[in-house]
C-alpha cells in the first residue's frame, strides 16, 4: 500500500464529490486527505489516497473517464466585453448558445433593463484556446454590436472561479516553463499548507499571496535588483576575511590567502551570478577557491553550492535535510506540513542547486570548544 496524491476538477453540481468517493471506495482506496473550498476555487479538489499500485491506476482511469482527473494546466484566456441585445423574448438564450458552443465558461454576466444601459449586457468568459475566442468573436460581431473591455491571454486577469489555474500561471512566471505534473504537485503542496493554516484561523488567500510574494521578492532582488552590504577585515597581513550580506538573508564569507580561498556558505542559488560579479569587483580570484564549508541546509546558506565543482563540507544532518527536502528532518517538527512545504517552496523559488562533491564532517572525537563538540577543522595559510 502506497500513498498517492492527485488533483480532481469536478463539475459544480450536487453529487460530484460522492461520485469520486464511490470510485475510490470501489477499488479499496483509503482517503487520507481531501480539501475543497468553494471560497478558493469552486471546482478543484485535492486528494491523498492510500492504495496498492493496481487499484490506484484503476481509480485514475475511472476518474479520467468521467472527466474528473486533472492532469494538465492549460493557460486560460480571459475575455470581457459588452454586447447590445434586442429587446425580445429569447434574445439572451440565442446569445448564450454561441457561448456554450465555444466551450466558454462564464465568469460574470450583468444585465438590467432598468439600469443606465437598458440594452447592454456585460459578460466575462474563460476559454482554453485563443482560436476559440477568435471564432466566437467573429460569430458575435456579425450579429451584435460589441465593445471589448479586456482581452488577456496571459492568465493574469482570470477570476477566482479558476483560482488554481491562475495561481499556477503566477508560479510558472516565477520559475519558468515547467511540466504540468510538477506544477500540479506544487499546487497540491500549496493547498496542503493552506489547509493547515486555515485550521489555525488564517485566510487562505493570504497564504497563497505570501507564497507568491516570496518568489517575487527573490526575482526582484536578483540581477539588476541585487545589492549587498560588504565588510572586509585583515585577519593577518596576508589573510583577508570578507562578509557579503545579500537581500533576504544568508551571509557569504570568503577567507583569502595568497594561495588559497575558502568560502563559508554560498547564499541563494538565484544570486550566484550576482555574487560572482560582486567578487570580481572586489578583486577576489575565484580560481583559488578550494573548499566550501556549509553551516546548515537552509537555502540562503547553501543554495548555490551546486554551482561549484569543488568539495563542499557539511554535517551529516545537513546532507539529510538536503536529500529529504525538509528542514524539519531529525527534529520534533519533522512531520510538520509547514516545515516541509517551506523547504520545497524556498528551494524552488531560490533556484537551489544540490552540491555534487560532498564531504561530511567526522563524528565528534571528544574535543570541545566551550560546550560544543568539535566536528571538523580546516587550515588556510598559517591559520
Amino acid at each position: 500500500m502506497q500513498k498517492y496524491s492527485f488533483v480532481a476538477h469536478m463539475p459544480d453540481e450536487p453529487g460530484s464529490l460522492h461520485r469520486a468517493a464511490e470510485i475510490i471506495k470501489q477499488y479499496n482506496g483509503n482517503i487520507n486527505r481531501i480539501q475543497f473550498d468553494r471560497r478558493i476555487d469552486p471546482g478543484t479538489v485535492f486528494y491523498e489516497v492510500t492504495a496498492n499500485e493496481e487499484s490506484y491506476r484503476k481509480i485514475m482511469d475511472d476518474l479520467a473517464r468521467i472527466g474528473y482527473l486533472q492532469t494538465s494546466l492549460v493557460t486560460l484566456d480571459f475575455l470581457k466585453f459588452c454586447v447590445y441585445l434586442p429587446h425580445r423574448p429569447g434574445a439572451l438564450y440565442e446569445f448564450l448558445s454561441y457561448i456554450t458552443a465555444a466551450g466558454a465558461n462564464i465568469a460574470l454576466i450583468d444585465f438590467d433593463d432598468k439600469g443606465r444601459h437598458p440594452d447592454r449586457l456585460t459578460i466575462s468568459l474563460n476559454l482554453e484556446q485563443s482560436k476559440e475566442i477568435d471564432h466566437l468573436l467573429d460569430q458575435l460581431k456579425s450579429r451584435y454590436r460589441l465593445e471589448i473591455i479586456e482581452y488577456d491571454r496571459t492568465g493574469r486577469h482570470l477570476d477566482d472561479t479558476v483560482f488554481y489555474v491562475r495561481y499556477a500561471q503566477a508560479v510558472r512566471e516565477l520559475i519558468g516553463e515547467s511540466e504540468d505534473a510538477f506544477l500540479l504537485s506544487f499546487l497540491a503542496d500549496s493547498n496542503h499548507i493552506a489547509q493547515e493554516l486555515m485550521d489555525r484561523g488564517c485566510n487562505p488567500h493570504q497564504v497563497f499571496d505570501s507564497v507568491l510574494a516570496t518568489g517575487r521578492t527573490m526575482m526582484e532582488t536578483s540581477g539588476s535588483g541585487f545589492y549587498a552590504s560588504v565588510q572586509q577585515f585583515a585577519v593577518t597581513p596576508e589573510i583577508l576575511l570578507y562578509c557579503f550580506q545579500p537581500p533576504c538573508g544568508g551571509s557569504v564569507f570568503l577567507i583569502s590567502s595568497p594561495d588559497d580561498l575558502v568560502m563559508i556558505d554560498t547564499g541563494y542559488g538565484i544570486y550566484h551570478n550576482d555574487f560572482m560579479a560582486l567578487f570580481s569587483r572586489y578583486g577576489i580570484d575565484m580560481r583559488k577557491l578550494s573548499r566550501i564549508i556549509v553551516t546548515h541546509a537552509d537555502a540562503d546558506h547553501c543554495g548555490a553550492s551546486g554551482h561549484f565543482s569543488i568539495p563542499v563540507h557539511m554535517h551529516t544532518g545537513t546532507l539529510a535535510i538536503i536529500r529529504t527536502n525538509n528542514r524539519g528532518w531529525g527534529s520534533r517538527s519533522q512531520e510538520s506540513v509547514l516545515e516541509e512545504f517551506y523547504t520545497k517552496m524556498i528551494n524552488l523559488f531560490s533556484r537551489f542547486q544540490v552540491p555534487k562533491d560532498i564531504c561530511c564532517f567526522r563524528e565528534p572525537g571528544g574535543e570541545k570548544r566551550g560546550i560544543f563538540p568539535v566536528i571538523g577543522s580546516f587550515s588556510i595559510g598559517p591559520l
